[in-house]
Order: structure tokens, then C-alpha cells, then sequence
């Protein structure tokens, strides 16, 4: 486990201005990888679903800048950032994160699903950039296209593989979390991120296949509830957190997240995070997707 003190951030700082210095937009982290700066419009009621239009800054991912001086007050605003997130979807990398999970079901990570795909959809991934985890797992940027969207998915693709997409972000390399130290895989701090195989491509696009109607019926949670619960179970220390916010994501974009709230914060509970951390995460799910809902007007 990396040990913070006061150099974290002064490191964090020069890190992200490294990393802006590559046309890759950053904002600042805290060490649970949540953004380091409170929004603005924190307990407003109604919610005001605002992505920075305000001008002022706490609005996560939507911070992301390459301007040095933007980067250099975002930081002086968040004196205990000790990491950075990196936005995906941006131009001009278009970043697209490959996340593999650890998980003794894989072996060492999801790496092993990811060549199944591979194989199965005749596509080869690149050398490329590499971030190690400090659970053990594995970051691989890929970069798109302009004319394809990219949504953020939790084990949609195969078991193991989360994909960060548009409205999503990074952990960058050189940051400190709670857990450890994100750092760049030997061998790779000389690349570029790759473009996207054509084929793996199509997958990460590909629309969910609603489920079946029912005429006269109301959509419940059911299975699909289920399945995301299973989802928060199986997490092991380093991935809780994560997995429980895009398990919520999920829910709430299929509009049972409220429903199933109250489950899946006992599910994390049970894997050992703390509750109010679990409801803290549920919350910015429940935000993120609402306002991602009225940015993209319905899209996956």
C-alpha cells in the first residue's frame, strides 16, 4: 500500500500537468478515486443538473482540462487530491479504458475473457499503453474514433472487463488511492494508446438488446436486479467501490435504481465497505446517470 503524505499532492499535481501536457484531460482525485472537489451544487433541492455550465468547478469528470493553468487552480482548489482521473471519450485520444478486474475465477485478471473475445471476433489488441492497479489488475487505453460514442459498462462485455467510455474517466498513472499506487506496466510508458480494433469496436457499441415486453406489464428488476447484486458480491478489496457504482449506474439506467438501492448497499456492506461509503457511491450513480440521461437524450 502506497503511503500518502505531503508530497502527494505536490506528485499528483505534476502528473496530471504531465499528463495534460499529452492532450489527455485530468481533473482532480481524492483517495477513495471520487473526484476531489465538493459540487457546488451539493444538497440544492430540487437536484440542479449542471455539468459546469455555472463556471464554477466540482463537477467531476466535466473539470477535465489539458489547460495547464486550469489544471494548476483545479488542484489549489482540492489541496488533498491525491491522484487524478483522466476523462474518457475527450478529444483528441478519444480515450477508451479497457478495465481488467482481478477475480480468481479469471486467473490473474479478466485478460483470459478478453482473448476468448478475441479469438471469437478475429481482432488482435495492440501493444499499448498499460496501467497496473493496486488490486492487481489492468488498465489498457485504446483510443476511437470520432464517429462512434463509447458507453461506460460494468461486465457487459465479458465477466471481469469493465469499459470506460464517454462521460467516464481513468485513474491516471502515478496517483495514490486508499489502496495503493497506480502505475504505468514496464514496458508500455513509451507508447501511445493504439486505436481501437475495428471489430472489438463493434462489440463496445453495439446496443443492449432490450428485454422483452409484456403487454400491459410493468418492468420489475427481477433477474436483472440479481444479477447486479451478484455483481457487488463477488468484489474483492481494491474493486468494492467500483463495482458498486457502476452496478447502480446500470440500475439506475434501466429505472430501478431506487428499487434496488437498499440491496445493493447490503451487498457492498457484506464485501466490506463501510454503508455510508456504499450510499455515497449509489448517490453519485444516481447523479451521474441523470444527468448523463439528459446529456445524451436517452443513448446507451
Amino acid at each position: 500500500m502506497a503511503t500518502i503524505d505531503r508530497q502527494t499532492p505536490t506528485l499528483a499535481l505534476a502528473h496530471a500537468l504531465a499528463a495534460a501536457g499529452r492532450g489527455l484531460p485530468v481533473f482532480p482525485l481524492s483517495a477513495t478515486k471520487l473526484p476531489a472537489l465538493r459540487s457546488p451544487h451539493h444538497g440544492e433541492q430540487p437536484p440542479t443538473h449542471c455539468r459546469g455550465e455555472c463556471g464554477l468547478p466540482g463537477h467531476g469528470v466535466h473539470d477535465a482540462t489539458t489547460d495547464p493553468a486550469a489544471v494548476r487552480a483545479l488542484f489549489a482548489a482540492a489541496p488533498r487530491a491525491t491522484g487524478y482521473g483522466i476523462a474518457c471519450g475527450r478529444a483528441p485520444h478519444r480515450l477508451i479504458g479497457i478495465d481488467l478486474d482481478v477475480d480468481p475465477a479469471y486467473g490473474s485478471d479478466a485478460a483470459g475473457p478478453l482473448r476468448q473475445l478475441a479469438l471469437q471476433h478475429l481482432f488482435t489488441i495492440p501493444p499499448t499503453v498499460t496501467v497496473l492497479t493496486p488490486s492487481g489488475g489492468r488498465h489498457l487505453w485504446l483510443t476511437g474514433p470520432a464517429d462512434a460514442t463509447v458507453p461506460n459498462s460494468a461486465g457487459r462485455l465479458a465477466p471481469g472487463i469493465d469499459i470506460r467510455g464517454s462521460g467516464g474517466y481513468l485513474v491516471g498513472p502515478g496517483s495514490v488511492t486508499a489502496h495503493g499506487r497506480y502505475r504505468l506496466a514496464p514496458g508500455t510508458a513509451h507508447l501511445t494508446p493504439a486505436p481501437c480494433p475495428r471489430a472489438l469496436l463493434r462489440l463496445l457499441t453495439r446496443p443492449r438488446r432490450p428485454p422483452p415486453a409484456t403487454r400491459g406489464a410493468t418492468p420489475t428488476p427481477d433477474r436483472r436486479g440479481e444479477g447486479l447484486i451478484q455483481f457487488v458480491l463477488a468484489a474483492h478489496e481494491g474493486q468494492r467501490n467500483t463495482r458498486l457504482f457502476w452496478a447502480a449506474c446500470r440500475a439506475y439506467e434501466h429505472g430501478f435504481g431506487d428499487t434496488l438501492a437498499d440491496a445493493l448497499t447490503a451487498a457492498a456492506v457484506r464485501t466490506g465497505l463501510p454503508e455510508h461509503e456504499a450510499r455515497a457511491a449509489i448517490a453519485s450513480a444516481a447523479r451521474l446517470t441523470s444527468r448523463r440521461g439528459e446529456e445524451t437524450n436517452g443513448a446507451t
